[in-house]
């Protein structure tokens, strides 16, 4: 597959997946009613898929690398499709949470894969505009995503929703699986003990973020089993995480920096919509309108951060970006009229979309190629868990004091505190370097034996 199509499925993929989460929020009132499933039911059809894919998206980042990240790509958006179809037909609720959960799983095969398919496409000094490309469709989606799914369900009905993605998952995936794209998979041995542990640890921990009852055990069950992938990641012979992606000092702070700024992104939408539609007294449609600048500016802001990566690098632009972010969410707490809410969701979408990109050009960038799935896979974590992390903290705070001032302003210096891990990010120096195109290609080719 040349880069241009890898490009376009990249793309497309993640939109597909970005637009499904979206619109499903619009139809969850409408597939309750019709289905006469209860609030926690409804909930599970977020929940179910959460656990999912934040558990298994790391392994299926690996079986990208073992195998080959076109075939994983196609086998994940055919059974994404084919998931999303059956929704479409089901008879009750528990037919909608159980394909949410195989959604979930599809999922977690296609995410990290969109990512590696860049990496093995392009070369580091050039992954910069496909990314930022990436980000600005993802953007499109969250805005869009909304709107398509409201006129849905008032036409057609819920069911129509779920038929948005089938026919280009279906066509891209044959695609994916039909091509012969260059062997660049790994021939590392797959670690499924440490796949299991991981697995079980996620999704213990987003369990326990997102279903409060219950919580204790099952974030006492992620300690325990995290402890345990830990030594046996020590052991092994053949790690899930390889020491190149995990040991770089760059990777960390920017899979942090990921989900500070997710977590701060989520929580604040969050507690913004009950700002607008309580003290301002907005319906939900004007409310989408105010918030409309963050979408907007989240896509202008992807292909300008290129344009920073260039010139100033990784490590300015990501620390002034997580400012942005921080300075948004501080000015929607302070806000008094609409104009002032406005510009605060400006910064908010500014700050976001650029820490997005940067981010995760240097997680993609400074993986191998054969490590390429994996950096996918935790970079998808990143930004499962940091959403997840962030409603839950939002939700306790409004809790707290019943406003908006005490958990936005714990946002904000929580995206402060994700600004200063920007100091192990590539400096400027470093970008004028792959400019040049004398950058240190991690492409690594086996010596001959």
């Amino acid at each position: 597959m040349n880069p241009r199509l890898t490009l376009a499925s990249s793309v497309v993929g993640a939109v597909i997946v970005a637009l499904d989460g979206t619109v499903l929020t619009v139809a969850q009132p409408a597939l309750r009613r019709d289905l006469g499933a209860s609030y926690a039911q409804v909930q599970w059809t977020s929940t179910g898929y959460l656990v999912a894919v934040a558990g298994l998206l790391v392994f299926g980042g690996r079986l990208g690398d073992r195998f080959g990240h076109h075939r994983v790509f196609g086998l994940g958006m055919l059974g994404f499709g084919a998931a999303s179809a059956g929704i479409a037909m089901a008879s009750g609720v528990g037919w909608v949470i159980g394909l949410r959960v195989v959604q979930g799983v599809c999922g977690a095969l296609l995410q990290p894969a969109t990512l590696g398919m860049l990496r093995a496409a392009f070369p580091p000094e050039r992954l910069r505009t496909p990314i930022a490309v990436r980000t600005a469709a993802i953007g499109v989606a969250a805005a869009a995503g909304p709107v398509a799914g409201g006129a849905l369900v008032a036409g057609p009905g819920w069911r129509a929703v779920f038929l948005l993605n089938v026919a280009p998952a279906l066509v891209l995936g044959l695609l994916a699986l039909t091509v012969r794209p260059p062997r660049t998979a790994s021939p590392a041995r797959l670690d499924l003990p440490g796949a299991l542990l991981l697995a079980v640890t996620l999704a213990c921990l987003v369990h326990a973020l997102v279903a409060m009852p219950g919580w204790a055990f099952t974030a006492a069950a992620a300690v325990v089993t995290g402890v345990a992938f830990v030594r046996h990641e020590r052991r092994t012979a053949s790690p899930l995480l390889p020491p190149d992606v995990v040991g770089s000092a760059a990777v960390g702070s920017a899979l942090g920096m990921l989900v500070t700024a997710s977590a701060a992104l989520s929580g604040t939408l969050f507690v913004g919509t009950f700002l607008l539609q309580g003290p301002f007294g907005l319906n939900p449609f004007r409310s989408a309108l105010v918030s409309l600048p963050l979408a907007l500016l989240m896509v202008l802001a992807a292909p300008t951060c290129a344009v920073l990566l260039r010139r100033a690098g990784a490590r300015r632009t990501t620390m002034a970006a997580m400012a942005v972010l921080a300075l948004g969410v501080l000015v929607l707490s302070w806000a008094s009229a609409v104009p002032a809410l406005c510009a605060g969701f400006a910064l908010v979408g500014a700050g976001f979309g650029t820490v997005m990109v940067a981010a995760t050009h240097v997680v993609v960038r400074e993986a191998a190629v054969e490590s390429a799935g994996v950096a996918g896979g935790l970079q998808q974590t990143a930004m499962n868990v940091g959403p997840v992390l962030g409603v839950a903290a939002a939700t306790v705070l409004m809790g707290a004091d019943g406003g908006s001032g005490l958990p936005l302003g714990v946002l904000a210096a929580l995206a402060l505190t994700g600004a200063g891990l920007g100091w192990a990010l590539p400096g400027r120096q470093a970008a004028a370097i792959d400019d040049h195109g004398q950058s240190r290609d991690r492409t690594r080719v086996p010596a001959r034996r």
